[in-house]
């Protein structure tokens, strides 16, 4: 996944505005005119798109990181120290603390984006390069779990809410009797009924 992926991805989940992400880097002092942020979100090809550099998104993470979970009491004018390279672990550590999630949390998370894990797997993602538990994180992975934000976090507008049609009951229409009705005066006569008319009999005195 690229830097630029990822944050279109935070933004939709976020649900915030370009001003926002500026106000959002700000955080770290960290300042970015708006043309650039638009530039950033552009799909890769369009027009005037801008690569996201690492020092970039991590500006933004840790701007998140104090956005949602407020500035540390020693903290003095934070600002952006970027690693030498940004990589998925650092990338998840970071998301995972500004969400304030623990380990179940980005259990079910995971499970919410339909890829299932062990505790074990998952700290082993989040342990110093040095160690001897410690297990890269693949693009999947982080791409699952920011599946799991998208669907733990973000809430359906009425644009991309499932239309119903409403059926509405119509009763048919009495249909137009056309031509004519000749209605006949004569009356019908069932042929069980009709008696024989018989020539009255002679006598003979």
């Amino acid at each position: 996944m690229t830097n630029n992926d990822i944050l279109r991805r935070l933004r939709y989940i976020l649900n915030i505005k370009d001003t926002k992400i500026i106000k959002v880097l700000s955080l770290v002092n960290y300042q970015v005119p708006l043309p650039r942020v638009v530039s950033w979100l552009k799909k890769e090809g369009s027009e005037n798109f801008t690569e996201c550099s690492d020092k970039d998104l991590t500006a933004f993470l840790d701007g998140l990181i104090i956005e949602k979970r407020g500035e540390k009491e020693d903290s003095n004018s934070p600002k952006v120290q970027a690693p030498t390279r940004l990589n998925n672990n650092l990338i998840f550590l970071k998301l995972k603390i500004a969400f304030n999630l623990k380990s179940d949390d980005v259990l079910e998370l995971l499970s919410l984006a339909k890829y299932n894990i062990s505790s074990s797997e998952l700290s082993a993602f989040f342990r110093k390069k040095t160690h001897r538990h410690y297990r890269v994180c693949k693009d999947q992975i982080l791409r699952k779990f920011l599946k799991g934000l998208q669907l733990k976090y973000t809430t359906p507008t009425e644009s991309t809410k499932p239309q119903i049609k409403k059926v509405e009951s119509k009763q048919a229409a009495p249909k137009k009797l056309e031509g004519t009705l000749t209605i006949s005066t004569k009356k019908s006569v069932d042929k069980r009924d009709k008696t024989t008319s018989k020539k009255p009999t002679k006598f003979s005195w």
